[in-house]
């Protein structure tokens, strides 16, 4: 059976360096990196250069983890403004055909052009 931890070389900081990691975490290294337009081995310095009392494997996993959360993070908060927009739009467009369906249109005015009731 196969391992499914590689092992690879890679040069740090000018010396060079054994890891062994997760295909889809090298995978994931590799996309980031070109994401990036640096090198592997950049990114893997700037890594290693900025861990805090953690080994070299952790710190890259904790790195790798910390990116795909951010982009999560992002699309949920892409996700959730797409739905709040259309919590206040549908309302809207149901009145709309409500009104076109009774001959009468409906058109989108800004407040400010709305004279005063008062």
């Amino acid at each position: 059976m196969q391992s499914l931890v590689i092992k690879r070389s890679i040069v740090i900081d000018g010396r060079k360096t054994s890891v062994s990691l997760e295909e889809a975490f090298w995978k994931s290294l590799r996309e980031i990196a070109h994401e990036r337009n640096e090198p592997l081995s950049h990114l893997v310095t700037g890594i290693d250069a900025t861990r805090k009392n953690a080994n070299l494997l952790s710190a890259i996993r904790v790195f790798i983890l910390g990116i795909y959360k951010g982009r999560s993070a992002q699309r949920s908060e892409a996700f959730q403004q797409r739905e709040n927009s259309h919590s206040v739009s549908q309302p809207l467009r149901k009145s709309a055909g409500m009104l076109n369906s009774l001959g009468l249109q409906f058109s989108s005015v800004p407040p400010s052009s709305v004279p005063a009731l008062i």
